[in-house]
């Protein structure tokens, strides 16, 4: 699947957002603990609403918009959000397991204790996020835009963080143990206390432009 925008850098709301299509418009409802289960919504748009503890079975949701939706305490499995922009959602507690979240766009969200499990978020943008806490474990972000994102104390296990933008990102304390670091440039991030294993901290040392023997 192509994707279709341009990686953000910083974490705006765009002054101009694409006028929905308003046969596609959910606004207000109460969906909170709702089940799906193989459905599919493209393009649509959800404006504040409760998600809380929905149940998502292999749903897909394809350029959709959500604005203020509240996924607390909600499990998503073997779901797709391919291409879709979450504004000022929440998460906490969320579960995504293998999961597709490929080029989707987060802006302004809370992602305390979020969990993510397999799955791959490649190209997704979260720029700036506040992850702190959060568990990434054995996901593919391939290329996503990680910049000035907060990852103190998270679980960064077996990440797949091949060219990920991670500029200003903050990792301190976290464990990174298994996780690609090769884009990773240690002089623009904060590592302090960040554990790695010894594959990982060779690659940070030829960053460094040492010599490792």
């Amino acid at each position: 699947m192509a994707i279709r925008r341009e990686r953000a850098h910083v974490d705006p709301v765009s002054p101009e957002p694409p006028v929905p299509d308003e046969a596609r418009v959910v606004r207000g409802e109460d969906w909170y603990g709702r089940e799906f289960a193989g459905e599919r919504f493209e393009r649509y748009t959800f404006y504040d609403m409760d998600w809380t503890e929905a149940v998502n079975d292999g749903a897909v949701f394809d350029e959709c918009t959500f604005s203020g939706v509240r996924f607390n305490a909600s499990r998503h499995t073997g779901a797709a959000f391919t291409n879709c922009t979450f504004r000022r959602c929440g998460f906490f507690d969320a579960r995504f397991e293998q999961c597709k979240v490929v080029g989707s766009l987060f802006q302004q969200c809370e992602f305390s204790l979020i969990q993510v499990t397999g799955g791959d978020w490649s190209f997704a943008g979260l720029p700036g996020a506040d992850l702190r806490g959060a568990v990434l474990d054995g996901v593919r972000m391939r290329e996503a835009d990680l910049t000035a994102a907060r990852l103190e104390g998270a679980v960064v296990r077996g990440v797949d963080l091949s060219g990920a933008m991670l500029h200003s990102t903050t990792l301190t304390g976290a464990d990174l143990r298994g996780s690609d670091l090769s884009s990773l440039d240690p002089l623009t991030v904060r590592l302090g206390g960040a554990k790695i294993d010894p594959e990982q901290a060779a690659v940070i040392a030829t960053a460094l432009g040492l010599d490792v023997c």
